[in-house]
């Protein structure tokens, strides 16, 4: 928008970008009709406690867009006041599954904390994530055109601490996703020198030690190099989602109508979602749900090349690696390009804790988009 329409623009009111909001909505529904689905042993056809799976997510769905409309409703400039206190707080949170009585167990890892009386599980990883995001764009927009240097520095310690009560879950996935989000966020707005040689060092020692000190990453990785090694153990879940594409086809065995459902599928509504996308709706739903996500990223693009100001720019940019990355990942392990890591499919993937996170970024996105023409320099002087 030029500085000339601005008064104009003032005086009707401004309308936020419905389609960042729009397309998530979209998956979201995509993803209750596939958690039914993949729940339900005879699909449609049934109606007996099958659907409760989907009908949860639904209801996560209520709460998630409320959650959305709170962020939205809070002025940026209190998020950009309080990130520091925000992170703390979301820190400390993800040290409480390790702690009995409070965290719940899950194949062998602490990341969830059991909500008392209401049956539902909190994993504050997802809560992290988003809290660095939002605090690195401060620090970022504050420190990075001073001292490249030391802002990298201040940018590898902040993720260094971060992340270490999810090493103690241990919660990899979300590790390398932090990691991940830092650096893009740093190559954004300083460039790619430092991460690339420094931060790349970092990884090559640091990964093979963190794959090394756990058996079960070990047995990941071996999994993922050959799963017909060991298909009806280690390998089985990569294999039946490779069956589950296979069976799929272009246009999909039908909604409901999928066989990798009926146990042969190990979370075919969590972290397999996109398999069970491939084989019900095929190679074109799965098409269809990488379009929504390529057309989403576009929209957010949109909102940060009209940001006036380093922090709005670099917070939309953190905002939307932390949704894309997760795709990416999510894709690329049950595709078998990468090992997998248990992360989930935005907006997609069972799970309440993820689907209100994700709906969060959608609100501060909104805010953002909203903003993005007004009060031009507001936080640069920091």
């Amino acid at each position: 928008m030029t500085e000339r329409n601005e008064p104009e623009a003032k005086e009707r009111g401004y309308k936020a970008n419905p389609f960042i909001w729009v397309i998530p909505l979209i998956l979201s529904g995509i993803g209750i009709l596939m958690i039914t689905s993949t729940t339900s042993p005879t699909s449609f056809q049934y109606t007996g406690t099958p659907f409760q799976m989907g009908i949860k997510q639904l209801r996560w769905l209520g709460i998630a867009m409320c959650g959305m409309l709170f962020v939205y409703c809070v002025p940026i400039r209190i998020w950009y006041r309080f990130s520091s206190v925000l992170l703390i707080l979301m820190w400390l949170l993800s040290w409480l599954p390790l702690f009995p009585g409070i965290g719940e167990a899950i194949g062998g890892a602490r990341r969830w904390i059991r909500l008392p009386g209401l049956g539902v599980s909190l994993q504050p990883g997802e809560l992290l994530c988003l809290a660095v995001a939002l605090h690195l764009a401060k620090l970022l927009s504050r420190k990075a055109d001073r001292d490249p240097m030391k802002s990298f520095a201040l940018t590898i310690l902040l993720t260094g601490l971060a992340v270490l009560p999810l090493l103690a879950q241990p919660d990899l996935g979300t590790t390398i996703l932090i990691f991940t989000v830092a650096m893009g966020m740093y190559v954004e707005k300083v460039g790619w020198r430092y991460p690339l040689f420094v931060g790349g060092s970092l990884v090559a020692v640091a990964l093979p030690l963190l794959i090394l000190f756990e058996p079960y990453r070990m047995r990941r990785l071996l999994a993922w190099l050959d799963p017909w090694r060991d298909p009806l153990n280690k390998g089985f879940q990569a294999i039946q989602g490779l069956i589950a594409f296979s069976n799929g086809g272009f246009w999909g065995s039908g909604l409901g109508h999928g066989f990798q459902k009926l146990n042969y599928l190990p979370a075919a509504y969590t972290d397999f979602i996109y398999a069970a996308v491939g084989e019900e709706l095929g190679f074109a739903g799965t098409l269809c749900i990488l379009g929504l996500f390529a057309f989403w990223l576009l929209q957010t693009r949109g909102s940060y090349f009209r940001s006036k100001d380093s922090f709005r720019a670099t917070l939309i940019w953190g905002i939307s690696l932390t949704v894309v990355l997760p795709l990416v990942i999510n894709v690329a392990g049950v595709t078998k390009m990468i090992p997998l890591t248990g992360m989930p499919l935005p907006f997609v993937s069972y799970g309440g804790t993820s689907l209100v996170t994700m709906w969060a970024r959608v609100g501060l996105l909104l805010r953002l988009e909203k903003d993005s023409w007004l009060e031009e320099g507001e936080f640069d002087a920091g």
